[in-house]
């Protein structure tokens, strides 16, 4: 059997909808309209048949009377095309009562149970096209996170940033602490790494004086698996030239109250279990207080370290203060910041590419904020001292897991970078905390799993 291969001039099934809700029960309006879709319910009574038909902007009944447009011959899950006019059922359901039904697309395989939908998570997974078929909060989801994405752009836009795209695979991977994916270059035999971040390219379009410049894209960490970790995630970073991270806390705030609202229609969202209000300002905290708040702030790794031994924290994989230091961050400080949580003020150790505050050349002026107990980005006054820059990737390299050196960087830096702003801001996390879900996994489309056993 051939299969058309286009059906032209489709409204949206939302469109005809809405004209059917105009009319009275068991009216039917005098114009024809083509809409196309997916059957996803049938019911029968005697010449009439009962269709449900979807598309992405929504759900209309159809109304088949046999004696009109002959015998329907249609499973579950087909494809179809319809003409018909948009008409109010009796019992008052928003319907097209159908002219011309055309099969599209046949199904080969069941659908899941249309009633329950498709519950079992991992299947939700493995096989996205059928969670966004069968679940409306899903396809819900994964449109604002569209919007979300457009929103940011519009702000940055706005604000008179430049988008630009900077390179995936990498000589030398700069950014963060982080394993990176290792690939081979064949035509220039040599071993690259997808990016851990943008940063150091971003940075140096500062040097060539773009002055304000954002990415979005994909960054790759070959690192583990949690709840708000994936190792392909969508990272937005931005650099702004003569400002410094007082300035960026401001712009995150706003950013994220404007999305908010752009995207959702308010600033209040409901995230893993508890509702938070992301108007600006937020709560700002040094990251010494608040480590003092938890009993927890001492230089000296031994005395750290038997503190946190005390509360049955295994350190036995932290070879560092800076690591100690992070792990009790992370186990008793960042889950606290259930409100939007701005935290500032990070020792050097934490924090290579960071100046130095005016009181303490040991604390740097950087912060990261936090929504529910989840950090969404971090921030830098960048530093662009050439020689303070090439002794900070010594320092680095010397750290557990630190990244390699970027010389071209520092020469990059010696042609002179302004004094600069600079923010990472998580996409997916952000997506999770506006949407409400508590796995980054729900808000990824097709998430890395493993092979099924």
């Amino acid at each position: 059997m051939s299969l058309p291969k286009r059906f032209p001039d489709r409204d949206e099934i939302a469109s005809v909808r809405a004209q059917a809700e105009q009319l009275e029960p068991g009216g039917e309006a005098d114009v024809k309209r083509r809409i196309a879709g997916r059957v996803i319910a049938r019911r029968e009574m005697g010449k009439l048949v009962f269709l449900d038909l979807v598309d992405r902007s929504g759900r209309i009944q159809l109304l088949c009377d046999t004696s009109r447009t002959g015998p329907i011959d249609v499973d579950l899950g087909d494809i179809v095309g319809v003409i018909g006019s948009p008409a109010r059922a009796k019992r008052g359901e928003p319907s097209v009562a159908v002219d011309e039904l055309e099969l599209l697309a046949k199904i080969k395989r069941p659908l899941p149970d249309t009633f329950h939908g498709l519950t079992d998570v991992e299947t939700r997974y493995r096989q996205r096209y059928l969670d966004l078929l069968m679940n409306e909060e899903t396809r819900a989801d994964f449109e604002l996170r569209t919007r979300i994405v457009a929103a940011v752009r519009s702000y940055l836009d706005e604000q008179g940033f430049l988008e630009v795209e900077t390179p995936v695979l990498q000589p030398r991977y700069g950014g963060g602490f982080a394993e990176p994916f290792v690939t081979h270059y064949n035509a220039l035999d040599a071993d690259y790494y997808l990016r851990i971040a943008t940063e150091l390219y971003l940075k140096r379009l500062i040097v060539g004086g773009l002055e304000k410049v954002y990415e979005l894209g994909k960054d790759f960490r070959n690192e583990g698996l949690s709840y708000k970790h994936v190792p392909e995630f969508t990272m937005l970073e931005w650099y702004e030239a003569y400002t410094d991270y007082r300035d960026q806390m401001e712009r995150v705030e706003r950013l994220i109250e404007n999305v908010a609202r752009e995207t959702t229609g308010g600033t209040t969202t409901t995230y893993r279990g508890r509702e938070v209000e992301l108007k600006a300002p937020w709560r700002r905290i040094k990251l010494v207080d608040a480590l003092e708040e938890q009993g927890l702030w001492t230089r000296d790794p031994d005395d750290l370290r038997g503190r946190l031994n005390g509360r049955g924290v295994d350190t036995s994989h932290d070879a560092s203060w800076a690591q100690l230091l992070d792990h009790a961050l992370s186990h008793y400080v960042e889950p606290a910041l259930i409100e939007p949580t701005i935290l500032f003020d990070y020792p050097v150790e934490l924090s290579p590419f960071a100046r130095a505050t005016d009181e303490d050349p040991e604390i740097v002026e950087r912060f990261e904020y936090f929504v529910g107990g989840t950090e969404l980005g971090n921030a830098f006054s960048e530093l662009n001292d050439p020689d303070e820059q090439a002794a900070r990737f010594e320092q680095q390299a010397a750290e557990v897991g630190g990244e390699p050196g970027d010389p071209d960087y520092v020469e990059a830096l010696a042609y002179g970078m302004p004094p600069t702003g600079g923010v990472g801001l998580g996409i997916d996390r952000l997506t999770m905390v506006l949407a409400g879900r508590d796995n980054i996994r729900d808000v990824v489309l097709f998430p890395a799993l493993r092979e099924r056993g």
